[in-house]
């Protein structure tokens, strides 16, 4: 199977697989140069952005448990739980946008409220 017909969910799931073992170079290759992301905390563009937006959850993540993953040739969304140094559960999930083997737009869905506190608390 050539990188254009790789199904959207299988790029969502090489993505996650990467990034949850803490390899950010190896999950960069499925994003897009030209990746446009929306956040919680706004729009990030561009691969540069979207590796500085990600080094530093990869940092403090301990765990991840996949939940769920569905999607069909140019879209997946997938649903995941994580541990982290600052909160011990951090339910997210991501719809991911996918052309040629990469994700050129991902929507992250995830409460910033339990990462604001934990880190309120240890700058007290």
């Amino acid at each position: 199977m050539t990188r254009q017909h790789i199904p959207a969910p299988d790029v969502a799931m090489a993505y996650h697989k990467a990034w949850a073992s803490g390899k950010l170079d190896e999950a960069m290759v499925y994003i897009a140069d030209d990746v446009v992301c929306d956040t919680p905390a706004g729009r990030i563009e561009g691969a540069d952005a979207y590796r500085a937006f990600m080094a530093p959850f990869v940092e403090m993540l301990i765990n991840t448990k996949l939940v769920a993953v569905y999607g069909d040739r140019e879209r997946a969304v997938i649903v995941y739980d994580t541990v982290t140094k600052l909160v011990p559960s951090g339910p997210a999930a991501e719809c991911v946008a996918v052309r040629d083997g990469r994700i050129v737009h991902s929507r992250f869905i995830f409460d910033r409220l339990p990462f604001q506190a934990a880190r309120s608390i240890d700058e007290s």
